[in-house]
């Protein structure tokens, strides 16, 4: 009897769990929609800039594109606080981009994430999808 009690549990909770995840990918997706921020698209476009600025191995590039979409989309879910909240946006987003950093940091070399961090561009720029990543 605690056997099927345990079972019936552990059934329950895998269920709640998968539940849990696609509504948090909805809320992302709801997020990046209303906001018209397409995570997919500026990955690749990024993507198609980062490989030959920092020279991606085969190996890297499927690391860092989970990477930077994974980032891409944690930004999308901040960006309805820009306007309202401009403060607590920059906190939000200084947070994220450290953490992009760090997971870049595991997954390039020493050169190439100083090269990285030296593509930022000026001031954010509509025509410099690299722009995303900084701003």
């Amino acid at each position: 009897m605690k056997k099927i009690l345990i079972l019936s549990a552990l059934v329950l909770g895998l269920n709640f769990v998968s539940h849990a995840q696609s509504l948090l990918s909805k809320v992302g997706s709801a997020a990046a929609a209303s906001t018209g921020f397409d995570a997919a698209s500026l990955t690749s476009g990024i993507i198609g800039k980062l490989t030959p600025a920092l020279s991606l191995t085969p190996t890297q590039k499927p690391t860092v594109t989970t990477i930077v979409k994974d980032f891409l989309v944690q930004k999308a879910t901040i960006m309805a606080t820009q306007k309202t909240d401009p403060a607590a946006y920059q906190s939000k987003f200084g947070k994220l981009f450290s953490g992009l950093k760090s997971k870049l940091g595991t997954a390039l070399t020493v050169a190439q994430l100083a090269k990285f961090t030296s593509l930022k561009p000026a001031a954010p720029s509509a025509s410099n999808v690299l722009s995303q990543l900084f701003y």
